[in-house]
């Protein structure tokens, strides 16, 4: 049996940057960003929200990225021009 310090740490696979602590401000621009997109070229918040359920709970999602194409899906999500690299939404 292994003990506690001998297992390998397992990264947050279903964390969005929404979701994760950000006492650095790192995220911040991403945020700005998503805020600040003009209306026209964002989906409605209910379909935004199906896409993040979607990406929430994709073997993909690593820390807030999508490891099929490297975006953040948060962006990717809001943008009616994106799909899922996956053909998922």
């Amino acid at each position: 049996m292994r003990t506690e310090e001998a297992r390998p740490k397992r990264p947050c696979r279903k964390c969005l940057t929404s979701d994760m602590a950000d006492p650095e401000g790192y995220f911040r621009s991403l945020r700005e960003y998503l805020a600040n997109l003009d209306a026209d070229q964002t989906v409605r918040t209910r379909l935004y929200e199906s896409r993040l359920d979607v990406c929430g709970s994709c073997e993909l999602l690593l820390e807030g990225l999508c490891r099929a194409c490297g975006c953040y899906v948060e962006l990717r999500a809001a943008m009616r021009k994106h799909s899922c690299p996956w053909g998922k939404w």
